[in-house]
């Protein structure tokens, strides 16, 4: 049985992160997706920019793109999908990830 996709790229989050990528300050090779302890729910998502892939990064080439995964966000981002949103009420990358059991009511935090 094929393990899923770590991470799936809509054509929306992949044009903003050629326009990210556009500005990066210096030279990177993409984004890195991270998860980190905050929020009311535990988690929240961190995206930086990345000058280098780390040693166990997972590597997501889509649609042009480079995204890595820090190792230890894989366990939790398994199966998601990343997309750009951008209208009156909500700007910004948005992950629907099979992964959450919760969200808190802001939605700036999830739980797994």
């Amino acid at each position: 049985m094929a393990l899923p996709k770590a991470l799936s790229i809509t054509d929306a989050a992949a044009e903003r992160v050629r326009a990210l990528m556009a500005k990066a300050p210096g030279e990177m090779i993409g984004l890195r997706i991270g998860v980190k302890a905050r929020g009311c729910s535990g988690l929240s998502y961190d995206i930086q920019y990345a000058k280098e892939k780390m040693k166990f990064d997972e590597v997501v080439e889509d649609k042009g793109v480079t995204v890595l995964i820090d190792p230890a966000a894989v366990m939790f981002l398994i199966g998601s999908e990343m997309d750009y949103v951008d209208d009156k009420f909500e700007t910004g990358f948005k992950f629907s990830n099979p992964n959450e059991k919760g969200r808190c009511g802001c939605g700036e935090s999830f739980h797994v």
